[in-house]
Order: structure tokens, then sequence, then C-alpha cells
């Protein structure tokens, strides 16, 4: 295991979604950072230079989406090893499909519980 703590990026324009993801990360074991758009997000991880390993996006936000900020993050090689993980309220399966498609690792829908997020992470060997 890594003597540093994990770093994820919670990214969604609700403050009260943004805490929640926050503490079950925490939890955990991971330090978290938190962007409440797309552009805030890619700002985060270019900023901070590789740190980040695990992102937890929202799709519906203002300025830029879940969906376009994955196709962004993707299209570049630099960030090619972080997983990211799809939190939505869009349930429909061609939703989850051109999210995976566009690059997420995983995806779960809203509402969740911490035993959701913690078996994914998980399944993406990111949780013990």
């Amino acid at each position: 295991m890594q003597s540093s703590p994990m770093r994820a990026l919670v990214v969604d324009d609700s403050r009260s979604m943004r805490m929640i993801l926050a503490h079950i990360l925490g939890q955990l074991g991971y330090q978290v950072d938190q962007a409440g758009n797309g552009r805030q997000a890619l700002e985060v991880l270019d900023r901070e230079r590789n740190e980040i390993s695990l992102v937890l996006v929202d799709w519906n936000m203002p300025e830029m989406n879940g969906l376009d900020f994955l196709r962004a993050l993707r299209a570049n090689p630099r960030y090619a090893q972080v997983t990211v993980v799809m939190v939505t309220t869009e349930t429909q399966a061609s939703q989850m499909i051109a999210a995976l498609e566009a690059g997420a690792n995983e995806y779960i829908m809203k509402p969740f519980t911490p035993e959701v997020i913690s078996e994914k992470l998980r399944l993406l060997g990111l949780a013990a």
C-alpha cells in the first residue's frame, strides 16, 4: 500500500453531494479534492500533477457536464491511468453505455449507499 493517502476528486455541482461523496471516500482512506463542474475538475487535475488517481463525476452540471469532462480527460494521454466513476441520476441504459464508451470505468446511479461506492471501488481494486 502507498505511504501517502490515495487522492480522489469529486466533481458535482451540488455542494451537499460533494460533501457526502468526500465523506465516504475519506472513510475509505482517500484525501479528497472537489470541483463544481468539469472545467474546474480539469483545472484541479492540471494543478495536482498526476496525484489524483480516482474521479467521481456527476453527469448534469453547468459549464462542462460529466460526459464532456470524461471525453476531455480521456483525450489527454496524461490522464490515461485515472479511474473515473460516473455517479449520476441518469438511469437510461443508453446513457450508461455512452459514459462507458467515453471512458468511464464504472457507473453508479443516484441514490446510492456508502456500501455501493465501497463495493464499486473494491471491484476496481481501489478499496480494501
